[in-house]
């Protein structure tokens, strides 16, 4: 049986920000990774555009990944590279992972867990796209790694559903590598992806996209022939009447992401319906106490620079767990508010300096976010505009409150006009 302190499964961003700020804290850490390289999905992001918040400079993904990478080899971290967790128990002293590899089965010991699983993409499926299967269906992740990583160009001419940063990324790589991308079709009124991505992998290369639109059938037997697109009505159904064929070799699948979180509900972890992530408190930590999630397993984020100060969070407070116990009081978001995290509050914690992620349901125009505690606004930040694709941060003192676990607090948006 291997024993250690903190075990984080999950080689990202996350992971190897929860990793280095664990072992700083004076835990002995072992660091799971399914892959044969550390780094996860920046890996294959090789656009600019990270560390803008942390390091204040333009980083690809790899540039981004290596100062991490760097950092976890000069402290001498353990990482299981090419290794698969195929379960986790709960045990009197913490958890137990069975974990397989080219070396065999192992079981590890640990007392606290940190899930950095990251997320995956919807599929066709998901999205109920009829007609056949044929090649040249693939996520934008999927694209991108042949683009990217095995320098293989997957299509001449193609169509892209869902405006997601991903999907508009690559349809600006595909375009610099020769294909045509025919258009970005999004079955919302307004974009999914950030307002930079827009302009710098749209605009600026002449793409057009088409709002309230959304692909209603594939075509082709061993390949894909074509796709059918048709205009969609405010409850996102296809309208008769508006349905257009358009000649294509592939379909690439920008449609959102899901947390990977089968371990955390294996093991009872509540999960926010909103997030589709665990619900946790300021520390991170799930309704499970000893478990931890941060980056995209907790809530998809739209910075990497988040994913990284989240797995700092998560790595310290799983590094000073030790049974300790809490009390928790609810957040709850009003109807505006797509989610918040943290989903609740540890009122035995220090909370003087609590970082809240919130996305708004809708895009308001000059509005207000409030935190409410008692019936008293302890926090509030207006905002010229607020997009449900561009998560907020901000960071709120509850330390003056007398929290309590009945405490009530709320969060909410008022538009103050249109």
């Amino acid at each position: 049986m291997i024993k250690t302190d903190v075990l984080v499964i999950g080689g990202g961003p996350a992971g190897l920000a929860a990793s280095i700020e664990a072992h700083k804290n004076g835990a002995k850490v072992i660091l799971i990774e399914r892959e044969a390289r550390l780094g996860g999905i920046l890996k294959q992001c090789i656009h600019d555009g990270f560390g803008l918040v942390r390091f204040e400079e333009k980083l690809s993904g790899p540039e981004y990944a290596e100062r991490f990478i760097d950092e976890f080899n000069e402290l001498n971290i353990e990482a299981l590279l090419l290794t698969f967790v195929t379960a986790v128990k709960k045990t009197d002293n913490g958890f137990v992972a069975t974990v397989v590899n080219r070396d065999g089965v192992k079981d590890i010991e640990t007392k606290s867990l940190i899930l950095a699983t990251g997320c995956r993409e919807r599929t066709a499926k998901q999205v109920f796209i009829h007609g056949t299967r044929p090649a040249g269906v693939f996520t934008a992740g999927t694209a991108q790694h042949f683009t990217n990583l095995l320098g293989q160009l997957p299509t001449k001419k193609c169509v892209i559903l869902g405006s997601g940063d991903i999907g508009l990324i690559m349809a600006r790589r595909l375009t610099l590598e020769g294909a045509k991308v025919l258009g970005v079709y999004e079955v919302k009124p307004t974009p999914s992806g950030l307002t930079r991505n827009i302009h710098q992998c749209l605009n600026d290369f002449n793409i057009p996209l088409h709002l309230s639109h959304t692909v209603t059938r594939v075509f082709g037997a061993d390949r894909l022939e074509g796709v059918e697109v048709a205009e969609v009505d405010e409850k996102m159904r296809p309208i008769p009447g508006t349905e257009e064929y358009i000649e294509c070799d592939a379909l690439i699948l920008s449609v959102g992401l899901i947390p990977e979180n089968e371990i955390a509900e294996n093991l009872g972890v509540e999960i926010d319906p909103r997030t589709k992530g665990p619900k946790c408190d300021a520390s991170l930590m799930t309704s499970v106490p000893g478990i931890f999630s941060c980056g995209n397993a907790l809530h998809v984020n739209d910075l990497v620079d988040y994913v990284s100060e989240s797995g700092e969070t998560a790595g310290k407070s799983a590094a000073l767990f030790a049974g300790k116990t809490r009390e928790l009081a609810t957040v709850n978001p009003s109807d505006k508010i797509l989610y918040i995290v943290p989903q609740s509050l540890d009122v035995l914690a220090d909370n003087s300096e609590t970082v809240v992620y919130f996305r708004s349901k809708e895009v308001y125009d000059n509005s207000i976010f409030r935190i409410i505690v008692n019936g008293e606004t302890i926090f509030e930040k207006k905002y010229a505009f607020l997009r449900p694709p561009e998560m907020e941060k901000v960071i709120v003192d509850f330390s003056k409150c007398g929290l309590t676990k009945d405490s009530k607090i709320s969060a909410e948006i008022e538009v103050t006009s249109k």
